[in-house]
């Protein structure tokens, strides 16, 4: 049975949803047998890599400029600056909270964070101040950290399909319920990265495989992902059909625990422990 718990802690989620079990139960009827070479899983897994660090440069590169957008005391320079670098951090969460977790509560951490980039829209956006110099530098040392750490890290398959399921139950939880970056008004903005990072890292890794072991399954997890992608393609916020989007995101979890055995792994877990 897959494995639901909270994502980055009490804090980040209100509450697992009974609806959810129903869904797991009903996706989650046969598994069959492991279809995919090992190997092949985990040079799929490195063919991500390289997008992976793509993400991760163009973040530090946002809030690199962010620095120097408070430097030249230009407020909505270093607004804009902090929604550039968003993007590549919201892509790439299918990664981070499970390979580095320390790191993703330094970068990222939400609700009521005092630092990171929540703490840094606080200042910008709630409060209309500039007097964000420390904990801008704190974010690039943490940013550039993770890039080095990213050269290194194996990238194991079982945590990415984790990552996957763990940010597709996050989209259509605390996300949909309003949004992680309310201050800025980017929550929105949030939620496509996410989707587009979704779907980036199981074509890349998954796709091929679950096509060889269930191609019906393919078929409806690569669905799903697109009903996803569709849900947050809005213009704003406010026409969000927040319960589709819980029901789409909580068949995903529920389709890639069903491919699982089907690609030699287990079931995704939402829990969030580096391995």
């Amino acid at each position: 049975m897959l494995k639901l718990v909270h994502h980055r802690g009490c804090a980040r989620r209100r509450g697992t949803r009974a609806f959810l079990l129903g869904a797991a139960i009903l996706f989650m009827t046969a598994t069959g047998g492991a279809n995919a070479d090992p190997a092949s899983l985990q040079e799929a897994a490195e063919r991500y890599r390289p997008y992976l660090i793509e993400d991760i440069q163009a973040a530090l590169a946002g809030v690199r400029t962010l620095r120097q957008r408070i430097d030249a005391n230009d407020l909505e320079g270093a607004k804009r600056a902090w929604i550039q670098a968003r993007v590549g951090w919201e892509r790439s969460e299918v990664f981070t909270s499970g390979f580095v977790p320390e790191l993703d509560q330094q970068i990222d951490a939400w609700p009521n964070a005092v630092h990171g980039f929540h703490g840094i829209e606080a200042k910008l956006f709630g409060a209309s101040r500039l007097d964000a110099k420390t904990e801008t530098d704190a974010l690039i040392a943490h940013l550039a950290e993770l890039r080095q750490q990213i050269n290194d890290i194996r990238l194991t398959p079982q945590q990415l399909l984790n990552g996957i399921a763990r940010l597709a139950f996050e989209i259509g939880g605390n996300k949909a319920d309003g949004g992680e970056s309310r201050l800025s008004g980017t929550s929105l903005n949030d939620m496509q990265s996410n989707a587009d990072g979704i779907e980036l890292a199981y074509r890349v890794i998954f796709a091929d495989a679950v096509q060889a072991g269930d191609p019906q399954l393919a078929q409806a997890a690569q669905d799903t992902i697109q009903r996803l992608k569709a849900a947050v393609k809005i213009p704003d916020l406010r026409r969000l059909d927040s319960e589709k989007l819980r029901v789409d995101s909580e068949g995903l979890v529920a389709l890639l625990g069903n491919a699982a055995p089907k690609i030699g792994l287990e079931k995704p877990t939402l829990e969030e422990t580096a391995q």
